[in-house]
């Protein structure tokens, strides 16, 4: 599948649902003055059009590259990211404690954190297409391993409130 996009507009003026079907997808990116870039879609910026892209290395080594939004000219579609594709590139970002729980211990750890924040009247749901992510009364997101540094909010009272109670529950399961 090829999207052309000549006119540079044409790129920015698509919905980021759009976008977001190239994520986990190797794509060939032609950009202005004959530039072409080549690598996994790891994400596309819905501000700026930007296609980020990341392409192993040898020794498990990543090379990531930004192709601005208002370069981008035409987009190819190589190939899928299988199921293996999809786990390496949704790590590439993720802490290195991060990376220390299986599967099985993130799910473990979400779940504890969901109840127990549940059980203090504290209104959380999951979100995102395999619900890692929790989402604290609309307004703050828990990402694994699920601790204080994880937590993300532009509401910096909230954020603190959280990541102190977040805190203070982790030190009491050890």
């Amino acid at each position: 599948m090829v999207l052309d996009v000549r006119n540079m507009n044409d790129w920015q003026r698509k919905s980021p649902l759009e976008w977001k079907t190239l994520v986990n997808k190797m794509v060939k990116v032609a950009a202005v003055e004959k530039h072409e870039y080549e690598g996994w879609v790891l994400t596309v910026d819905p501000v700026s059009a930007s296609i980020v892209l990341a392409t192993f290395l040898e020794n498990e080594k990543v090379s990531i590259s930004v192709v601005l939004g208002h370069a981008v000219q035409e987009v190819k579609i190589l190939r899928e990211g299988d199921d293996e594709m999809k786990q390496r590139l949704s790590c590439i970002f993720a802490p290195e404690e991060s990376k220390a729980y299986s599967p099985e211990e993130h799910e473990k750890r979400k779940n504890d954190l969901k109840t127990w924040l549940e059980t203090n009247h504290i209104p959380v749901t999951e979100q995102g297409e395999s619900g890692r992510t929790l989402c604290v009364a609309g307004v703050l997101t828990i990402d694994p391993p699920y601790s204080p540094e994880e937590c993300s909010s532009s509401n910096e009272i909230i954020l603190s409130r959280v990541q102190g109670l977040i805190q203070g529950y982790l030190e009491k399961q050890q």
